[in-house]
């Protein structure tokens, strides 16, 4: 696992400095207490034309779609501890409580699933940000748990919601995008014990009598095994 940056690689753009009247609309619209834009919209502010399309999917995720909002909280956080994505899960803990989601379900969200009381539904969402981490594809035990819960057209929001969150995980960490002034990080006891550790946390997931584990390579190393097709 290579190391999360901890200062920017790419600032967040000043809105004083935006001149594009369109751009600076978008980013005066989302403003932290202390009247900046947040950090993932300052930084994707560099790229106009991408930003606003970046809004159109992000906004109708968020507000628009078929899920029940605590079930699409509970995918992406899972995504953003997947990813290591301290931003994205910050920012989703604070969605997530308005959503619906207790502080014990935020913290157990980066721990195993053996690890709390999740109900078969909640527990097969896990598992979908988990397979989909591990290997890429949803497993045919996962799958079919879904199927017992959700349409077709949800289930296509579920891996538009966990592939779009992995997408935007991955662009957080690797641009070094910050935490803004006053959103939380990963829970005590969570990533924080897993580097002092030396190990990334140990990820396992259970669906249709399938389970399988992996521990990958220890925090900042380069590498770091990939976890076996059977999903984890």
């Amino acid at each position: 696992m290579h190391d999360r940056p901890t200062e920017p690689r790419i600032e967040p753009i000043d809105l004083d400095d935006v001149t594009d009247a369109e751009l600076r609309d978008t980013l005066a619209g989302a403003l932290t207490h202390d009247g900046k834009p947040l950090n993932i919209f300052g930084v994707l502010g560099h790229h106009p034309k991408l930003l606003k399309r970046f809004n159109l999917l992000g906004g109708f995720i968020l507000n628009k779609g078929l899920l029940p909002e605590r079930e699409r909280e509970l995918v992406i956080l899972r995504v953003g501890w997947n990813a290591q994505a301290v931003y994205e899960f910050g920012q989703h803990t604070v969605i997530g409580k308005r959503c619906g989601l207790t502080d014990d379900e935020i913290a157990a969200l980066t721990k195993s699933p053996y690890d709390h009381d999740w109900s078969p539904d909640d527990r097969a969402l896990i598992a979908l940000a988990d397979d989909l981490h591990a290997d890429d594809c949803v497993s045919a035990g996962t799958w079919l748990a879904l199927t017992d819960r959700w349409s077709e057209a949800e289930l296509v929001e579920l891996l538009i919601v966990a592939g779009f969150y992995r997408l935007v995980s991955g662009f957080l960490n690797s641009a070094g995008v910050q935490l803004d002034d006053g959103i939380p990080g990963f829970p005590t006891g969570g990533l924080q014990q897993g580097i002092a550790a030396g190990v990334r946390p140990l990820v396992q997931s259970t669906v249709g009598g399938v389970r399988s584990g992996c521990r990958t390579g220890r925090a900042g190393s380069t590498g770091g095994s990939r976890p076996p097709a059977s999903g984890r």
